[in-house]
């Protein structure tokens, strides 16, 4: 079964439970809602400082702008790639980069990161490291665990691993039965070990990329502490599945899907007879995995800000997204000619791994007229000054924490990890200036709420997708893992408070 056909299985399986609107249905919503709230909540500005952040104690009421109801909301996506505003008169001009910027340089960016994780896929070479893995460790199933759940973390945090981890479902959870285990400890060494991996996203250029681009600091800023989350969180996961993985291997009438044992050996058994045999990963493959890992250490090491950090031997480049775009083009067609591609397979696969990334970009482009209809209505600032009075006195521990409360919700309203980044960033990231927290406490806030939400949503067709490939019931996977997410909040609280206090 392919990644494709899984991900539609979910996506049918979920439209089959929940009919809740899509992000792009729910983000235009927004749009109009917003629209007619320019003509409701008073205009008004803050002075800005040199950063382009507000300065506490200065709004003050300007002349209305409210937005044309129709006109205003078909356009705002378009003018949101573009970092569009309009004047009185209908004319138009570009915002500076103190004001707001397009979303076209971010959705460039994705559509080439979707292009090299599609010439990357095409070549096998991480499907085969994953097969090869579990083929060297059978008979050792339970060091296959920690050794999997880790790299599937790895892969989360680096570009947000997800619907590609189904693509792994068939084979893990039918080595997981083979050695006495279920199908739940499969479903949930995936689910968990990507899911974490994201959550505690340190490079994803999907999350953490986008986020920290919208809320104007660079990706490395709080990369410490998103280290520390993921580092810490995966441990968690791992301790998690392992114990329960003991008890069903102790005792199989544990197990949480006990009724339907007999029902998924038989199954997976027909579905995947030999599953775990691997073919040997070819040295082209091997320099393909290089390359890969080298592509995200070359993004580190042109965002970081050496010079700030005092280090000399490595020069700071001051990258941002045209330069992190080249690069991820310029991997990709190294990847593509080290693999022997021919120019027909490579730009195909080229275009199909974009393709499939185009509604994240256009999810962007939408989720950006949200802003655009508030700063063209001069709604954005008044809002953050209602905020700053509610944050008056507050501390910032305090602050970081509620930050983090009001990204879970939003994130089941929102459920794109980019649309909700390019939604709530230009509103959040400068609230942090009133409670003296520096942004990137938001990035790390936003990223782990949506983090977590995102582990359970059943509108996911990751979640969905790959509890229906495992045969595991969505009722069941919430018992699981629940006490999990209780753990991994309370993680994510004492993190933030820990970069707030240090």
């Amino acid at each position: 079964m392919s990644a494709v056909a899984t991900a539609e299985a979910g996506n049918q399986a979920a439209r089959g439970r929940f009919s809740l609107p899509s992000a792009y249905t729910i983000l235009f919503i927004l749009i109009v809602i917003v629209a007619i709230a320019t003509w409701l909540i008073p205009a008004g500005r803050y002075d800005y400082n040199e950063d382009g952040s507000p300065i506490p104690g200065t709004y003050h009421a300007v002349e209305a702008t409210p937005a044309r109801i129709v006109y205003d909301s078909l356009t705002a996506p378009i003018n949101g790639m573009y970092g569009i505003k309009s004047a009185e008169d209908g004319s138009i001009s570009y915002y500076n980069s103190g004001e707001l910027f397009g979303a076209i340089d971010v959705a460039l960016f994705i559509l080439v990161i979707g292009g090299f994780l599609g010439v990357t896929m095409q070549t096998g070479a991480i499907q085969t490291g994953i097969a090869r893995v579990v083929a060297r460790l059978r008979g050792r199933e339970q060091r296959l665990i920690p050794v999997l759940m880790i790299l599937f973390a790895l892969g989360g945090t680096t570009y947000g691993m997800a619907e590609e981890s189904l693509a792994f479902y068939l084979l893990i959870v039918t080595v997981m039965i083979a050695a006495g285990y279920d199908a739940l400890t499969g479903a949930a060494l995936i689910l968990l070990g990507a899911g974490i991996g994201v959550l505690g996203s340190t490079i994803n250029p999907f999350a953490t990329g986008i986020a920290s681009g919208f809320a104007g600091v660079s990706i490395s800023e709080g990369l410490v502490s998103r280290v520390v989350l993921l580092v810490i969180g995966t441990a968690i996961g791992i301790w998690w599945v392992m114990r329960y993985a003991a008890r069903v291997s102790r005792d199989p009438n544990q197990s949480l899907v006990a009724a339907e044992r007999e029902a998924n050996v038989a199954h997976f058994h027909a579905e995947a007879t030999g599953a775990a045999t691997a073919a040997e990963m070819t040295t082209r493959q091997k320099l393909v995995l290089v390359l890969f890992f080298l592509a995200f250490v070359a993004m580190i090491v042109g965002v970081v800000p050496w010079s700030d950090l005092g280090v000399t031997r490595i020069a700071t480049r001051f990258w941002w997204f045209p330069e992190m775009t080249a690069s991820f083009l310029l991997f990709a067609i190294a990847i593509g000619f080290f693999a022997g591609m021919s120019e027909t397979r490579f730009t195909g696969a080229f275009v199909d791994g974009a393709r499939d990334l185009l509604g994240v970009a256009l999810i962007i482009g939408i989720a950006r007229g949200v802003t655009v209809i508030m700063n063209n209505g001069q709604i954005t600032d008044t809002v953050l000054n209602w905020a700053e009075q509610a944050l008056s006195g507050l501390g910032g521990v305090a602050f970081a924490t509620l930050t983090y409360a009001a990204f879970i919700p939003l994130s089941f309203l929102i459920p794109s990890s980019s649309g909700l980044a390019t939604v709530a960033m230009p509103i959040m990231a400068p609230l942090a200036s009133f409670a003296n927290v520096p942004p990137s406490v938001v990035v790390t806030a936003y990223q782990a709420g949506n983090g977590l939400v995102n582990l359970v949503t059943p509108t996911s067709a990751v979640v969905m997708g790959g509890l229906a490939i495992a045969r595991v019931p969505y009722g069941t996977w919430i018992r699981f893992v629940l006490p999990v997410l209780v753990i991994l909040a309370v993680l994510t609280v004492a993190v933030l408070a820990l970069d707030v206090l240090l």
